[in-house]
């Protein structure tokens, strides 16, 4: 070999030892990957704050549909649509005094719609249209010029157009069929902004954020992103809800892009540990951060069968007696399978205490009753909510 040639250390290593280096250079990229991986997702500002004055707001009108083929409102039971009609029919020109209305083609109905942030004289909006009176469908029906008004009184919006209606009914004498809801339609576009919020966005001298979800780890975390991106000292967490951001350098009279730079920045959410059940559909959630203590649990079902078998008894032939009906009832009583204890708990993950509570074989009913058990037994560390 040439002295000028200098041989790579790897090449004058035995195989076996290669494979060993190369073993552990590719252990350490592996775990240099598995750690680069965030603990837990993250999720942009913007799906968990609301912004101040940033928001929607609620408009609300009585109206009239007319158009309707005989299935509007029985005028002699809704006064109220008689008194619209009339009241209408005179702002037209149309003297209807002492005279009896008995028209089924209009139905008397409420008027909904949602204003968006920052609405602009001559934008429409999508409306809600909803029987009042005894209509049994609006299929086919106008909504006739409708003043939409907001929680001061003032009119905002102005709504008409032809109603859009995903339900019907249809029916006889004997039956009738009816899908969705008839009773309720939509317009969309059906409403004109006619007046503006008063509110000057860039005006304002400070950015005030409200948590959908409040909590304390939350709102640090959302207030040390934002001073992170704008400069220490900008954010400030006023409660568990609330997250002060002030509004300095560049960002003074263009606020927009503030919040825009503020929406995506990402941070990990926190949450109480929390167990969500709905009895009347026996549906239930478990939040990932729930943790049982070590319990032993079992679970018995008792059936009750109580079965009536009335019998007749027949008085015999030429007697005085009379046929009677003599009840006869059956109870049966049966109690299930006696099971053994399965034990649930510890400082387990989710899945493993999901397993832990499908051990028992039960259904979702009886997992409410399990839940609500372990929870006055003081072993479920989290929040059982019942709707």
């Amino acid at each position: 070999m040439s002295p000028g040639i200098q041989v790579p250390l790897s090449y004058r290593l035995r195989p076996a030892l290669r494979r060993v280096l190369v073993l552990a250079g590719g252990l350490l990229l592996a775990f240099g990957m598995l750690s680069a991986v965030p603990a837990a997702a993250q999720t942009r500002v913007k799906d968990l704050v609301t912004f101040d004055g940033v928001r929607r707001n609620q408009l609300v009108g009585y109206g009239l549909v007319v158009g309707l083929n005989g299935t509007g409102d029985r005028l002699i039971n809704t006064p109220f649509t008689e008194q619209s009609l009339k009241g209408m029919m005179e702002r037209l020109g149309i003297n209807t005094r002492g005279e009896t209305l008995r028209t089924r083609n209009a139905a008397a109905v409420m008027v909904t719609a949602s204003l968006p942030p920052f609405p602009r004289q001559g934008t429409t909006v999508d409306v809600t249209v909803s029987a009042l009176g005894d209509a049994t469908s609006l299929l086919g029906g106008t909504l006739v010029v409708t003043p939409l008004l907001g929680a001061d009184g003032e009119a905002y919006a102005v709504a008409q157009g032809p109603l859009s209606v995903s339900g019907f009914t249809a029916g006889g004498a004997a039956a009738t069929v009816t899908k969705g809801v008839p009773t309720t339609a939509r317009i969309a576009n059906g409403a004109t902004v006619e007046r503006e919020l008063k509110f000057a966005l860039n005006d304002v001298g400070a950015v005030r954020m409200a948590l959908r979800n409040p909590d304390f780890t939350t709102a640090i975390r959302i207030a040390d992103a934002v001073n992170g991106r704008l400069g220490s000292g900008n954010a400030r967490v006023v409660d568990l809800t609330t997250v002060d951001v002030r509004i300095t350098g560049s960002y003074v009279g263009n606020v927009s892009r503030l919040i825009g730079e503020i929406e995506q920045l990402a941070v990990r959410p926190d949450a109480i540990a929390r167990v969500v059940v709905d009895e009347r559909s026996g549906t239930i959630v478990i939040g990932d951060d729930v943790r049982v203590s070590r319990v032993a649990i079992t679970q018995g079902n008792l059936t009750v069968r109580v079965v009536e078998t009335p019998q007749v008894s027949q008085p015999q032939p030429f007697s005085n007696g009379s046929t009677v009906v003599v009840p006869r009832t059956d109870v049966q009583v049966q109690e299930g399978n006696g099971r053994q204890f399965v034990t649930v708990g510890g400082n387990v993950s989710l899945q493993q205490l999901v397993n832990g509570l499908n051990a028992l074989g039960v259904g979702p009913r009886d997992m409410v009753a399990i839940l609500q058990a372990i929870k006055a037994a003081g072993a479920l560390h989290a929040d059982l909510e019942i709707i």
